[in-house]
C-alpha cells in the first residue's frame, strides 16, 4: 500500500500494538488462463484486529472477493498466491498444507458467501447442512444443538425449520441459515462476502443487525466484502478501498468519507446512492442546493397534464392447492396513483409487495382483475389487439437484469433495431441511422453495433437496453429495478443518463425499486406498497421528511448509511 493513500489506522502492527488476527502483506494473486497468466490482486496489504470489523469496498472485478477467498484457502483451481504472505493469528498460512487449512476453516475462520441459493444444497434439509458443519469440526451435532445454532441466527421455530429445504425459506431466512453455519463453530474471524446484496433493505438491516449482535457476543472479527460504501461506513470500524486489484486507500470509515484522497475513492463517495441520499438530506436541512438531486424541481401539479392514471387496480392470482383446489391470492389490491407528464413516479416496497406486478399491468403484459389504467385518457384494459400494439409503441420497459433481457444470439444492432422492424418503421438505411443516434444518446460508440451482449459489461448492456427502449420514441418508460443489479459507479452513470434523457426528451418514468436511496435522487413522487396495498404516497420530500406509516419509516431507516450524518459538501 502506498504511503500517500494509506491512513495511519491501516499501517502494519508494531511491537507495542496487539497482534493482528489477520494480516496480508504484499499479497499478489495470479490466475492461469488460456491467454496466459493474469495478476488479479497485487501488493495488497490489510490488517484485521481481534473483534474488529473491516470492510473491503470496490466495484466488480476489483479483487475484493478474491482477496478474501485467499485468506481462507478457497481460491479456484487456476488461482494461486504468487507473492506476499497471509498471516493468521501469528501463523503464516500462505503455503500451509490442505490439512491445516481445513483445520482452520469453520473453527477459526468462518465464511458467509454471497448467494444463498447456490451455496445451500437444494436436496439437503437445512438442519442436515448445519449438522455436517458441526460434525466436521468435532462439535456436538444433535437435534437440539442444530436448533440452537439456527435459533441464535434469528430463525423462529428453529427445530421445525431445521426439517425444511432451502426452497421453503425466504431469501432472508436462507441468508440467516448461512450465517448460522458460518458462526456455528464460533470462529475468531468471519468473512462475509456481500452477505445481503440480494435482499430488501429492511431484511438487509435485520440480517446485519443480527450479525453485529452475534459477532459482538462471540468477540468475532469480521471481514465484510461489499460494493456499498454507505453500508461499509455504517457497519465497519475501518474501510479498505480496492481498485483494479490494488488497495488504493484505507482508514477509519467516517474519515474516509469526509476526506477521500484517491480519485477512485472520491468517485465512490460522490456516486454511491446511499451516501448521496444522506448529502441530500443534509443539504435540505442547511437550505442549500446539491448536485446529487437528479430530479428537476417539481412544477405544480396543476400545470402538468396526467399521462398515466391508475385507479382501483386489482390483480388476483389463483394459487393451486391440494386435491386440485385453488385459492385466491391478491397481489395488487385497489391501487391508485397517477404520473404527471415529464416527471418520475417511484413505486417502492419489499419483495412481494406487488410493485413489479403493477409494472406488468401498466405495460399490458398481464390482465387486471378489476380497476382501470388510463393512458392519455384511454383505459388500456379495454384495448383490442391492434390498439394494444399501438400502445406498446408509446410505453416501453427497461428490465432489471441486463444479462437476461438481451438475446445472446442478437448483436447490438439487431437488438436495438428489432422494435423498429417489428413496428414497420423506416427502411434498412434509416433504421441503421436511428440505431447510431440511439447509441450516441446513451454514450456508446457506434462500433458497439457489431458486438454481442457477452462482450459487454453490465453497465454497457443496460445502456443498450435503454437505447432499445427509446427506439420507438416512447412517451413513458417503465424501469423495473433498472439499476439494482449494477455496481454503484455504474448505477450513478445510468441514473444520470436517465435524468439527462428525461430532460432532453420529456420522458415520463415509472420507477419500480426497493432502493429508497435511488428514489431520493431521481423521483418526483413516491408511492409505497406493502402486501399489495398502496399505504402512502406523496412528493419525494413529503414522504422522506414526514413518513406517515410505520412501514415507510422502517424502509427509510433501513437505507444503508441512514445513521450517518454527512455535510452536504462531502463529495
Amino acid at each position: 500500500m502506498r504511503d500517500d493513500t494509506t491512513r495511519s489506522s491501516a499501517t502494519p502492527a508494531t511491537s507495542d500494538l496487539p497482534t493482528p488476527l489477520l494480516e496480508l502483506r504484499d499479497l499478489a494473486i495470479t490466475f492461469s488462463t488460456s491467454n496466459g497468466e493474469v495478476e488479479a490482486v497485487r501488493n495488497a496489504h490489510l490488517t484485521v484486529m481481534p473483534g474488529e470489523t473491516v470492510a473491503i469496498v470496490g466495484e466488480s472485478g476489483s479483487g475484493k472477493s478474491t482477496t478474501a477467498l485467499a485468506a481462507i484457502g478457497l481460491l479456484p483451481a487456476n488461482g494461486r498466491v504468487s507473492n506476499g504472505s497471509i498471516i493468521f493469528d501469528g501463523e503464516d498460512i500462505t503455503s500451509a498444507s490442505e490439512k491445516r487449512i481445513v483445520e482452520l476453516r469453520g473453527s477459526s475462520i468462518g465464511m458467509v458467501p454471497q448467494d444463498p441459493m447456490s451455496n445451500l444444497n437444494p436436496v439437503w434439509k437445512i438442519g442436515f447442512q448445519v449438522k455436517e458443519t458441526l460434525k466436521a469440526n468435532g462439535l456436538p451435532s444433535g437435534t437440539q444443538d442444530v436448533a440452537k445454532v439456527l435459533s441464535e441466527a434469528g430463525l423462529p421455530d428453529a427445530e421445525s425449520r431445521a426439517n425444511q429445504y432451502p426452497h421453503e425459506f425466504s431469501g432472508g431466512m436462507r441468508q440467516r441459515a448461512l450465517i448460522a453455519i458460518g458462526l456455528s463453530c464460533r470462529p475468531r474471524l468471519l468473512i462475509a462476502d456481500e452477505p445481503t446484496s440480494a435482499l430488501d433493505v429492511t431484511v438487509q438491516r435485520q440480517i446485519l443487525d443480527h450479525l453485529d449482535t452475534m459477532t459482538e457476543e462471540l468477540g468475532t472479527a469480521v471481514l465484510l466484502i461489499t460494493h456499498d460504501l454507505g453500508l461499509a461506513a455504517e457497519r465497519a470500524h475501518k474501510v479498505i478501498v480496492m481498485y483494479k486489484g490494488q488497495v488504493v486507500e484505507a482508514g477509519p470509515a467516517l474519515e474516509l468519507l469526509t476526506n477521500p484522497r484517491h480519485p477512485y475513492t472520491q468517485k465512490l463517495v460522490a456516486s454511491a446512492p446511499s451516501i448521496a441520499s444522506r448529502r441530500i438530506e443534509s443539504a435540505k436541512r442547511a437550505g442549500i442546493e446539491t448536485r446529487d438531486l437528479l430530479a428537476p424541481a417539481v412544477v405544480k401539479a396543476a400545470s402538468l397534464d396526467t399521462v398515466i392514471e391508475v385507479e382501483d387496480l386489482t390483480k388476483v392470482f389463483k394459487i393451486r392447492g391440494s386435491w386440485g383446489r385453488s385459492t385466491d391470492f391478491t397481489a395488487v389490491d385497489k391501487v391508485s396513483f397517477s404520473i404527471a407528464r415529464g416527471t418520475t413516479t417511484a413505486v417502492v416496497g419489499e419483495s412481494g409487495s406487488g410493485k413489479s406486478t403493477v409494472a406488468k399491468l401498466v405495460l399490458g403484459l398481464d390482465g387486471a382483475t378489476s380497476g382501470s389504467i388510463r393512458f392519455d385518457g384511454v383505459d388500456i384494459t379495454t384495448l383490442g389487439r391492434k390498439e394494444m400494439f399501438d400502445f406498446r409503441r408509446r410505453v416501453q420497459p427497461i428490465f432489471q437484469d441486463p444479462y437476461g433481457s438481451l438475446d445472446p444470439m442478437y448483436n447490438i444492432y439487431r437488438t436495438i433495431e428489432e422494435p423498429l422492424r417489428v413496428h414497420g418503421i423506416g427502411n434498412a438505411r434509416s433504421r441503421e441511422k436511428k440505431v447510431r443516434e440511439l447509441l450516441d444518446q446513451v454514450a456508446l460508440p457506434s462500433a458497439t453495433m457489431q458486438r454481442f451482449p457477452n462482450e459487454l459489461s453490465g453497465g454497457q448492456r443496460q445502456r443498450v437496453a435503454i437505447a432499445r427502449a427509446l427506439a420507438l420514441d416512447p412517451e413513458v418508460v417503465i424501469c423495473d429495478e433498472a439499476v439494482s443489479a449494477l455496481d454503484v459507479l455504474v448505477q450513478a452513470q445510468i441514473l444520470n443518463l436517465l435524468a439527462d434523457l428525461q430532460s432532453d426528451l420529456g420522458l415520463s418514468y415509472l420507477f419500480i425499486t426497493h432502493d429508497l436511496a435511488v428514489v431520493r435522487q431521481i423521483a418526483d413522487h413516491v408511492a409505497v406498497m406493502e402486501k399489495g396495498k398502496l399505504v402512502e404516497q406523496g412528493t419525494t420530500d413529503e414522504v422522506f421528511d414526514n413518513p406517515g406509516t410505520a412501514y415507510t419509516q422502517a424502509l427509510l431507516a433501513a437505507i444503508p448509511g441512514a445513521g450517518l450524518v454527512l455535510p452536504p459538501e462531502v463529495a
